[in-house]
């Protein structure tokens, strides 16, 4: 595997994900959508492009305020919270399957690379916070299998910050779904189909009692949902 380095962060190259699509890596340049993800059902939900190249807004700070020690950001997009800790003077990286998101990131001031949350990672078992933020609860497509990969990563005093999917319509805070779907322009280009999953804040607590994971904190900001778990003092579970 080769390497590149540029600024503060350095870049993997890796076989195309598909969050390493077209559409996505052209709305992360371009800093706005329309993007969304479709469904297998043709059910398009919207992905918030503008609010992700934007600066952190009033409930990323809430998030910010809870960040203790080395953060983790599983997930990091285009890079606004890990730009945000560095500039606050944080341990910080974001890890991205997107190029792009990880040139983005390291564009605006922050440490990151380009990887799977599943693969070996710096400085594992030792971060003090991690985020999954903007549905990266959903990576894989099986949240249990995240949570306990993320027991590995944190340190055993580590707190785990998840934005959990925010109640609509019928949806509520039991949210517990998978579906395949594809990252999608609405204008006729996507990119492969791959698995996700969306938690409501009430499955989140389920899938946590049985991956070393303890609910201790829940708050909405701005039509956001957000819970904080930590660590267990316990066995851990094998890793996925």
């Amino acid at each position: 595997m080769t390497h590149a380095r540029t600024g503060h962060g350095a870049v993997r190259t890796r076989p195309t994900t598909p969050w390493q699509a077209d559409p996505y890596t052209e709305a992360l340049r371009a800093g706005r959508g329309p993007l969304f993800l479709r469904r297998s059902d043709g059910r398009l939900l919207p992905l918030e492009v503008e609010r992700w190249c934007a600066a952190p807004d009033a409930a990323d700070l809430t998030v910010l305020e809870r960040c203790r020690g080395a953060v983790l950001d599983i997930g990091c997009g285009p890079g606004r919270i890990v730009a945000a800790l560095a500039a606050r003077r944080a341990t910080v990286l974001g890890i991205d399957v997107s190029p792009a998101a990880v040139a983005r990131t390291v564009h605006t001031g922050g440490r990151a690379m380009v990887g799977s949350v599943f693969e070996p990672l710096p400085r594992e078992g030792s971060w003090d916070t991690g985020l999954l933020l903007d549905g990266n609860i959903g990576i894989g497509g099986d949240p249990g299998a995240l949570l306990t990969r993320a027991t590995h990563i944190l340190g055993p005093s580590a707190s785990l910050i998840v934005e959990t999917a925010w109640p609509d319509g019928a949806e509520t805070d039991d949210l517990d779904e998978r579906f395949q779907a594809q990252v999608d322009n609405g204008a006729g280009a996507s990119g492969p189909v791959f698995t996700w999953a969306r938690l409501g804040a009430e499955a989140l607590a389920r899938y946590s009692r049985t991956t070393c994971w303890t609910p201790t904190e829940r708050w909405t900001a701005g039509g956001r949902s957000f819970v904080v778990l930590r660590r267990q003092q316990r066995d851990l579970p094998e890793p996925p």
